[in-house]
């Protein structure tokens, strides 16, 4: 699934191609690509039609259009749910259509469309009105992610130090603190040199600050470098690929020697999911006596 740099390297596309613009129609093809808004495919073309996109923001991995008017406020914000394969692609009206392709936006000025295209289909579109803060009432659970102006990582790693869960769990807790998947936690992990396993609770104030510092740290180094693509399901609006695969130290190197101190890289199952780590740089924390 499609981690904060991946996010925003797709905001940024939408910012350069589609914001400025007047929606002439969306046409969406099926049922299930609008499943998340529930009156329907029907309205939400409707109500989307004719509006102007004044901005493409992000919080985390939440990705939405802000909807309004050019002098007015932006009211509603069409949140894009990329799941784990859906992508948004600027192409020319005469391009053929793509395989998977669930929703075209087509747009007054006759230039490029947007186009939604999932091979899973485990991504969608709705609409939600925007609170005053700018965010859609259906993100408002979502706490900030270490790239926003107002982050206060002395404040969230309070919050962390009064978890007793996994540290990774914690961080993977998109109310905690947002942005964060399984890739880059694993990285800002072994960047650490914590083990995922230990409690948060175990970890002081500091050090739980620093591994924020890392998390943000290396989603930036990802996000220089187009995020991370593994195949050609996750691509930026022009459909270029990704290449900080190349540069992990841990996520996927089960075998590998650690870029740190050479210890074979080890995979281990965490909340159904894989997780990797150094047995030498990131021990596992003992089990807790009775």
């Amino acid at each position: 699934m499609p981690e904060l740099p991946e996010v925003e390297v797709v905001r940024r596309g939408l910012a350069d191609h589609v914001v400025g613009r007047r929606i002439e129609s969306l046409e969406l093809r099926g049922q299930r690509v609008a499943r998340r808004h529930l009156p329907g495919p029907a309205d939400l073309g409707a109500r989307v039609a004719d509006r102007v996109v004044l901005r493409a923001d992000r919080r985390g991995k939440y990705l939405w259009l802000a909807l309004g008017e050019p002098e007015g406020p932006a009211e509603d914000g069409l949140v894009v749910h990329l799941g784990m394969s859906g992508q948004l692609l600027v192409e020319g009206p005469s391009a053929p259509d793509e395989r998977h392709l669930h929703a075209r936006f087509s747009f007054a000025d006759d230039g490029p469309e947007l186009r939604f295209v999932d091979q899973r289909t485990f991504g969608g579109l709705a609409l939600s009105p925007l609170t005053e803060a700018g965010l859609p009432e259906s993100v408002g659970h979502i706490a900030r992610d270490p790239f926003d102006p107002d982050f206060d990582a002395a404040a969230v790693a309070r919050m962390i130090k009064g978890r007793t869960s996994a540290i990774k769990r914690v961080l993977l807790d998109q109310r905690v603190v947002s942005g964060i998947g399984n890739i880059y936690a694993d990285e800002s992990l072994w960047r650490a040199g914590i083990h995922g396993e230990r409690p948060a609770s175990t970890l002081t104030k500091p050090a739980i600050e620093r591994l924020l510092g890392h998390a943000r740290a290396v989603m930036d180094s990802a996000l220089d470098q187009g995020g991370t693509s593994f195949d050609a399901l996750y691509v930026n609006v022009n459909g270029a690929s990704g290449y900080f695969d190349r540069s992990l130290a841990a996520y996927g190197q089960q075998g590998r020697p650690c870029p740190r101190c050479g210890t074979l890289i080890v995979r281990e199952q965490f909340m159904n999911r894989s997780s990797f780590s150094c047995p030498r740089c990131q021990s596992r924390p003992r089990p807790s006596r009775a």
